[in-house]
């Protein structure tokens, strides 16, 4: 998630309050299909927008054997190959899917989502979506079944179009660490609540916040109380808004 200087863009972001002229966009939610009472399971999903590498969660997720689906930008995969390699060396663990090419929100018309300029047009938003994923195929990683939009905001009719180049729209159901933006204990608190079939979403990019360490410490939480972790394509899941939806293609 892109930083802000004002705080009052700082406020809005954690409110998740929009603008009175992009109520029609959604903020779509995703579940996956519990694992019951006796065995409750989590999908820990996270964005890679740019910058660096938060290695609090990288080494917690590893060196735990915890599965996660991170989504990664073309421009966070340029600066950091090595993790990606590192990641690479664990496919049990990681699923890498797609954040877009240039962090853009999938809104198919001019808008600006958190002060981010939405990608604008139908031309765009294939761009952005196509961009991310040829970079990621680039890498010799597995073609993404996946897409998640910057700002997890999108327009209905993007939603429609990103589900015709054949990727789900990545929702969630936990909002874990406010765009990297919360404190820690906060972070700890959001993902250690978590419920069975939760999606959580959170960011791997910002290793100099703290809602990191909070993350961090929320994923042991939920480990030590018996939850399991996979990753979004190891089980059935059903977002809203028509992001999961079978297209006529049958994806």
């Amino acid at each position: 998630m892109r930083l802000f200087s004002s705080v009052a863009l700082a406020a809005l972001l954690l409110a998740g309050v929009a603008s009175a002229k992009d109520q029609d966009l959604v903020e779509p939610t995703l579940r996956i299909a519990p694992g019951g009472k006796a065995s409750p399971r989590v999908a820990l999903t996270f964005d890679a927008c740019m910058g660096k590498t938060d290695r609090r969660i990288l080494s917690t997720l590893i060196d735990n054997r915890v599965p996660a689906t991170i989504f990664v930008t073309s421009r966070w995969l340029k600066r950091n190959k090595d993790v990606l390699a590192e990641m690479q060396a664990h496919p049990d663990l990681f699923e890498i899917e797609d954040h877009g090419a240039t962090h853009v929100p999938a809104v198919d018309r001019p808008a600006s989502i958190y002060g981010i300029a939405a990608a604008g047009s139908p031309d765009a938003v294939k761009a952005e979506v196509e961009g991310g994923a040829a970079a990621i195929k680039a890498t010799g990683a597995v073609a993404p079944r996946w897409f998640r939009g910057a700002t997890a905001r999108y327009s209905p009719s993007a939603i429609a179009q990103i589900r015709q180049l054949g990727l789900r729209v990545a929702g969630y159901s936990v909002n874990g660490d406010g765009g990297s933006l919360l404190g820690a204990a906060t972070a700890q608190k959001r993902i250690a609540a978590a419920h069975d079939g939760d999606v959580v979403i959170a960011h791997i990019n910002q290793p100099t916040h703290a809602a990191g360490d909070g993350v961090a410490k929320g994923i042991l939480d939920l480990k030590a109380k018996g939850f399991s972790f996979v990753k979004l394509s190891d089980v059935p899941a059903e977002g809203s808004h028509g992001t999961t939806a079978q297209t006529v293609a049958g994806y």
